[in-house]
Formats: C-alpha cells, sequence, structure tokens
C-alpha cells in the first residue's frame, strides 16, 4: 500500500480531488437533505478510470457512480472524495464498505464527516487496510458542501443573501422604482443561485412592490426550490404570482393572522420577535429557520429588501454574501441594509472578500463574515 501511495505525486493529488470538487458541486440544489460529494478513481498511473458525484437524495453516492464507471479498474487504484466516505446504511449502503469491497488501494477525502451517524468510515477503510489521507483541499471542498455542513454544525439551514445596488448602495429610487437596476446577465446570474438553493426567502414589501415569481429559468435540469414569503399580517393575495404552481410555496405568519383568504395555502405560524421593549418586532428568524430545517431544507438564498436582511443580519444568520453592483447613482431612495442592531462601528459585521466578477455591465461581489474559520489539512495516515 504504500508503494501504490507513493506513485500519486501530491499535484496529481490536488488535480483529482480538484476535479472531484468539481463534480460534487453538480449536485447543488437536488441532493438535500444529503451533502454534495464529488468522487474521482485513478489508476496507478494517475489515469481517471471512473467519476461520479451524488445526484439526489435516495439515490446511490458518489463513490458508487464512480466505481460503477471504474469496474475492474477500481482493483488497487486510488479514490478522491470529498468528504469522509460514510459508514452507516440509511437509503443506500456505507460507501466505505463499498470501496473496500471494490479492492480500492487507498482513499484520499477531504472533510471529515462532521455527522455521527455517518463518520467512521476512515477507520473502516484503515482496519481493512486500505491507505487514507484526510484534509486535502479541505477549504475548497468546504465552501462546496457549506449549507450541509452549516446545517450539521448549527442545526439550521445555511444562508445566502444576495442584492441588487446601485454604486452608492441604493435598492430602488426615492420612488421605489428598482427594474432594473442590475444587468440582464446579472439577473440570469440570480437564477443560477436559486437554482443552487433550497428555499428562496422574500418578505411582504417585496411581495407587495414586486409580485415576484422567485422560481428558477433559464437553467436546464433545475430543482425548484420552496418560495418562502415571510408576511406577518397574510397580506399576501389570492392571484400573487408566488402562488402559482411553479415552485411549492409556504407563507409564514404570524399567530393572530388571520388566513381565511388563503385557504390551501402552506402556512406556517411563527413568534414575533420582540424588540428590546417588549414590543413586537418582525417574525422570528431563528424559528422560521428552524422550520426550514425541519423540511429538509439546507441552504435559502435570502432575495429580501433591507427590512428582512437585516433582521437576518441582527440574528447572526447570514452565512455569505453576494452583491451586484450596478455602475448607476441615485443619491436617494433605501439603502442596502435596514436596522441590523448595529449601534456602532466596533459592532459592525465585517466580511472577507472571496471572490469578485464582472456579470455584464455590473460587479458581482462575493464575501463571507470575516470570523468564518479556514480549515487546515491533516496528514496521510
Amino acid at each position: 500500500m504504500a508503494t501504490h501511495a507513493a506513485h500519486a505525486a501530491p499535484d496529481a493529488d490536488s488535480r483529482a480531488m480538484g476535479r472531484a470538487v468539481e463534480l460534487a458541486a453538480r449536485g447543488l440544489g437536488s441532493t438535500s437533505p444529503n451533502p454534495v460529494v464529488g468522487c474521482v478513481i485513478t489508476d496507478a498511473a494517475g489515469t481517471i478510470v471512473g467519476e461520479g458525484w451524488h445526484r439526489r437524495a435516495g439515490g446511490p453516492h458518489a463513490e458508487v457512480h464512480a466505481l460503477r464507471a471504474a469496474g475492474d479498474a477500481a482493483r488497487g487504484a486510488t479514490a478522491y472524495v470529498t468528504l469522509e466516505p460514510c459508514n452507516h446504511t440509511g437509503r443506500t449502503g456505507p460507501c466505505a464498505q463499498a470501496l473496500v469491497d471494490a479492492g480500492i488501494a487507498r482513499v484520499v477525502y477531504a472533510v471529515p464527516d462532521p455527522n455521527p451517524q455517518a463518520s467512521g468510515g476512515a477507520a473502516t477503510l484503515r482496519d481493512a487496510g486500505v491507505a487514507t489521507r484526510a484534509g486535502l483541499l479541505r477549504a475548497e471542498a468546504e465552501a462546496g458542501n457549506a449549507a450541509w455542513l452549516t446545517s450539521v454544525r448549527l442545526g439550521r439551514p445555511y444562508v445566502l443573501w444576495k442584492y441588487a445596488a446601485t454604486l452608492d448602495g441604493r435598492v430602488a429610487a426615492a420612488d421605489g422604482t428598482s427594474r432594473w437596476i442590475s444587468s440582464a446577465e446579472s439577473r440570469a446570474d440570480v437564477h443560477r443561485l436559486r437554482a443552487e438553493a433550497d428555499a428562496v426567502v422574500v418578505g411582504s414589501g417585496t411581495l407587495r412592490a414586486d409580485d415576484p415569481h422567485l422560481a428558477v429559468r433559464g437553467v436546464e435540469g433545475a430543482v425548484q426550490p420552496l418560495r418562502v414569503v415571510l408576511d406577518t399580517h397574510a397580506t399576501v393575495r389570492p392571484g400573487a404570482r408566488v402562488l402559482d404552481g411553479a415552485a411549492p410555496t409556504l407563507i409564514a405568519v404570524s399567530e393572530d393572522a388571520d388566513t381565511r383568504h388563503l385557504d390551501g395555502v402552506d402556512l406556517v405560524r411563527l413568534p414575533y420577535d420582540r424588540d428590546g421593549s417588549g414590543g413586537k418586532g418582525g417574525l422570528a428568524v431563528g424559528t422560521l429557520l428552524d422550520e426550514l430545517h425541519r423540511r429538509g431544507v439546507r441552504s435559502v438564498l435570502l432575495e429580501g429588501g433591507p427590512t428582512l436582511a437585516g433582521a437576518f443580519v441582527a440574528a447572526g444568520a447570514v452565512d455569505r454574501v453576494v452583491g451586484y453592483l450596478a455602475p448607476v447613482l441615485l443619491g436617494a431612495g433605501p439603502a442596502v441594509l435596514a436596522d441590523a442592531g448595529i449601534g456602532t462601528l466596533t459592532e459592525a459585521l465585517r466580511l472577507r472578500i472571496t471572490g469578485t466578477a464582472r456579470i455584464g455591465t455590473d460587479i458581482r461581489i462575493t464575501a463571507v463574515p470575516a470570523a468564518a474559520s479556514v480549515p487546515t489539512a491533516t496528514k496521510e495516515t
């Protein structure tokens, strides 16, 4: 086994794992409540003989797809997996044992499985004489699987807040008009984000102003996300676009809202988030996220306006920000973010920019909270 492991140079290992990370991303939006996982199998010469990714919950895992593609070439080969192979039997069998049975000689995985029900795959592999290495490209694999990892570690869905704004930080003009601040290319890119999410969330203000549809368009094979509207007083009316049959919809209302006009609509009643003086605030963000998590939602795309965004920031429930900045100046109108419970500069939510890109005429900036940790790799065993 040691001889076999020595055949793969570190750069070859990284290339194979990088390909596995790419494959894993193909499952975004269709695997919840399971993780996205990619797997690449190479022979002793480093040639790829099998590839796979987890395509849907309940279906074969990435390792099984890759082993089927490799066939007999899997014997004596190396498997590169973005997540530690599972060690339990659920709707599918344990992948660690499948790798052993196929004769895989070495397994390189990026992220240890934090789920106690499925972890232990690496120990099973080692006990069977399979060489293992953990932590290769862990940061990249963690980023690609952030939604599922967040759900396991924090018990709530991962939240990506998306907004489009002018260069001076306005999301609408003084008269409320906002269509269109961003370019057509940016709007198409948002549909990609929707396709990768399990749920899209807006507030009643956005519902009244824009009558949004919130379904995915223009993304082939996309699984439609759950459309969620936080509508405290149940102001949504029959005929709203979000209530059509293009995608499932959930309306979150207060415990005392009159919903008689919403017969047949999927509703959830949430408590108020009390303000500092004991008065009623908006609906409790944490309770909403608990309910979505219970429904199997692992990733949320927050598309709401400034008030809802402020509530999520105040609740500490924004894990990633994607801002589309248009080369437009307004000078007045609502700002990107309303009250987020930040009273002084020292309390500011500071972000770390992880990517910038030109999208049409706009600039897309991606950032995460600066406090987010970057995991370190571990050595081969």
